[in-house]
């Protein structure tokens, strides 16, 4: 399955198979924006650093990233409030949203099939 799926709960993207945490749903626009574009630029940052083989810069550009991600959400402490584990980066296959996952691939196979 190569599509990006959504948990029915919003928690988490399914990105070949593995659960990757969603970003934070109640953060503002603006924010989500502003996280976005300093992820992107972190990134950005980190393929020049790497290219050009200076370690300094290319632990910055991580630095970026990582503050970024935690930002949105999608690393640091869970950004749901109701004590429910985190499965972050998970196969899911081996996480609570196994059957509903068999689900949807047997749906989108029907379908692809039609």
């Amino acid at each position: 399955m190569t599509s990006e799926l959504t948990t029915p709960d919003g928690r988490y993207l399914v990105i070949q198979g593995r659960l990757w945490r969603a970003p934070n749903p109640s953060l503002s626009a603006e924010a989500k924006v502003r996280y976005m574009r300093e992820l992107l630029n972190g990134r950005r940052a980190l393929k020049a650093a790497k290219t050009s083989g200076d370690d300094d810069a290319i632990t910055a550009a991580r630095k970026m990233v990582a503050r970024a991600q935690v930002g949105l959400g999608e690393r640091g402490p869970a950004w749901w409030t109701d004590g429910a584990p985190d499965f972050n980066r998970t196969q899911v296959k081996h996480s609570p949203y196994a059957d509903w996952f068999a689900r949807v691939e047997s749906q989108q196979q029907t379908a692809r099939a039609a």
